[in-house]
C-alpha cells in the first residue's frame, strides 16, 4: 500500500518549526530530508526515522521496524505523530547525528578530459 500524499503532509506540517525539512516520493513513498540528510522515510502511512545514538537515547525504548521488505530497521514512529515538538526534537537530533551527504559526482567528471588534436604541418 503506498503512502497518501495527505500523510507526507501531515508529518511534513508537523516538523514545520525545524529548518528546510521536506519530502520527497519515491516509488510510491516517501524519503524525509532535514538539511539535504535524509532523516527518515514514510512508508505505508508510517514514519520511520533513522536509527540514531542520539535519537536511542531520546525515545528510550523504540520500537524497531524495517520500512520495507530487505530495509534496515529503524525507529518505527507512531504513537507521538501528533507531538509536535517532541517529533521535531527527533528529527533534529538525528540530523545532528547523522554524517553529512555524500557529494555526488556528475557523469561527466567521471569520464577523462578531451584531448584536444592540434593540426600538424608537415613541410
Amino acid at each position: 500500500m503506498a503512502t497518501e500524499p495527505e500523510f507526507a503532509q501531515f508529518i511534513a506540517d508537523q516538523l514545520s518549526d525545524l529548518d528546510a525539512v521536506t519530502t520527497r516520493r519515491m516509488f510510491g513513498e516517501y524519503a524525509l530530508y532535514s538539511n539535504g540528510k535524509v532523516v527518515g522515510l514514510i512508508c505505508d502511512n508510517r514514519l520511520f526515522v533513522k536509527p540514531t545514538e542520539a535519537g536511542r537515547a531520546f525515545i528510550v525504548a523504540p520500537v524497531m521496524a524495517p520500512a520495507f521488505n530487505g530495509a534496515k530497521p529503524s525507529f518505527l514512529i507512531e504513537d507521538r505523530l501528533d507531538d509536535r515538538r517532541w517529533l521535531s526534537e527527533l528529527v533534529s537530533l538525528t540530523e545532528n547525528d547523522l554524517p553529512p551527504p555524500k557529494i555526488k559526482k556528475r557523469k561527466s567528471d567521471l569520464l577523462p578530459p578531451k584531448i584536444k588534436k592540434r593540426k600538424v604541418k608537415f613541410e
